[in-house]
Parts: C-alpha cells; sequence; structure tokens
C-alpha cells in the first residue's frame, strides 16, 4: 500500500498549484468528501476535482502538519481566502491502492471568547 501521509501531502501541494489533473490522480475513483459544517457531501474524483477548482477568490494554503495512522491520515492546514485566514482540520481515508477514499473537513471559524474567561487565558 502507498503511504498515504505521501499521497495527502502531494493532495495538498497539487491544490496549491491548481494542478487539477495531478489533484484528482490522488483520489479513489468513488472518493467522499464531506464537510459536516455544512452538511454537504461531494462524490466521485470529478466531482470533488470541480469542487475545488471552482472555489470562488483568491486562495493559498501552508500544510502545518500531516499525521498517519495505517491508512488514515490527519492534516491541519492555514488558508488565506481573499485576505482573510482560516484553518481547517480535514481525515483522510486510503483506499487499497494508496488513493484516497474519504475525506472529512472541518473548518475553523474564529470567534471572540467570553469576556468571563479572560482572566484564564493569554491572548495570542
Amino acid at each position: 500500500m502507498a503511504d498515504i501521509g505521501a499521497t495527502v501531502d502531494t493532495y495538498w501541494a497539487t491544490a496549491q498549484a491548481r494542478d487539477w489533473r495531478a489533484f484528482g490522480a490522488t483520489l479513489a475513483d468513488d472518493v467522499r468528501y464531506e464537510l459536516p459544517q455544512t452538511r454537504e457531501r461531494v462524490l466521485g474524483r470529478d466531482g470533488v476535482v470541480r469542487f475545488n477548482a471552482e472555489h470562488v477568490g483568491e486562495w493559498s494554503l501552508e500544510v502545518e502538519r500531516v499525521i498517519t495512522d495505517g491508512d488514515q491520515a490527519v492534516s491541519w492546514v492555514s488558508f488565506s481566502v481573499d485576505e482573510e485566514e482560516t484553518q481547517a482540520i480535514s481525515f483522510f481515508t486510503a483506499a487499497a491502492d494508496g488513493r484516497i477514499q474519504t475525506i472529512t473537513d472541518f473548518w475553523l471559524a474564529s470567534y471572540e471568547p467570553p469576556r468571563e474567561r479572560e482572566h484564564l487565558v493569554e491572548r495570542f
């Protein structure tokens, strides 16, 4: 089996490069991409490639970390979209041939914490 960590690294590198052919090559034919926060699901390689290729706005990404365990990986990625920054945690599973079978993305939304806990934390 191929290294899922290397496949995830290629997935993000080819997305950043907008190399949609190479991006698609990291995905299983019947890949399933889910975004639980928005309750969206995209099925199949062509759909996932199109979903990413048609993303509106100027964006870039930087991979902070990829951790693997067998046929699973998780990545932490920082995104800049139209001058706004956000982060995502993504979970991947590999198909038998090493391509990505499932992707579940969690996009982190920043918010101001409650004033009641100001004395408990250091802001960064």
